[in-house]
């Protein structure tokens, strides 16, 4: 199979995930920005809760849609999202904004880390280290951003992200520090 052929692959199994996981969700009731009831994550983990997201059992975060990603699959110490730049994400200069690379590294870094919590924990990120090592435009088409937990202890969490297209070629690299808290009383 050619380079040609297996990214085509590669980008049509992309878009097909991504179109499943929008259809489960619309008929799950999800498919839509909002705030979890606290009722809603009451007593789950980490990853039961970001299993709920990705069913459409609760709503995704507004941010996610300004930035238009999609949370497309999670694992244990994994999440992994798909963006497709645009025009909007541009800065004045005629390129992506820096922004739009870290705030897709901060989902996938930071959801990592909490697919590994349990009930009654939650997390901030504290710091984010990124480096952008390829343009993306308009002409990108989706990229995937895999986050993977590296450690989750009770204070602090540590996680990594990469940013890559269908062909696996890197755009941009990142790793967190997050702090671990005890669940807000509201949150429990």
């Amino acid at each position: 199979m050619s380079i040609e052929n297996t990214v085509e692959a590669m980008l049509s199994a992309w878009q097909a995930q991504l179109e499943q996981v929008r259809r489960r969700r619309l008929e799950r009731g999800g498919g839509h920005a909002g705030l979890a009831h606290p009722h809603q994550i009451q007593g789950k983990t980490g990853l039961e809760v970001m299993t709920a997201l990705l069913e459409g059992d609760l709503p995704h975060p507004y941010m996610a849609d300004t930035f238009d990603c999609e949370l497309v699959e999670l694992g244990d110490g994994r999440a992994v999202f798909q963006a497709t730049p645009q025009l909007k994400h541009y800065n004045p200069l005629g390129s992506v904004h820096g922004g739009w690379y870290a705030t897709l590294l901060d989902f996938a870094l930071g959801c990592a880390v909490q697919t590994k919590l349990p009930a009654g924990r939650s997390y901030t990120t504290s710091q984010i280290n990124l480096n952008i090592v390829r343009a993306a435009n308009t002409q990108t088409g989706p990229l995937r951003c895999v986050g993977t937990a590296l450690h989750v202890g009770r204070q602090v969490g540590t996680s990594e992200a990469r940013i890559v297209g269908p062909d696996g070629k890197l755009y941009a690299h990142a790793t967190t520090t997050c702090a671990i808290f005890e669940s807000p009383p509201s949150a429990r």
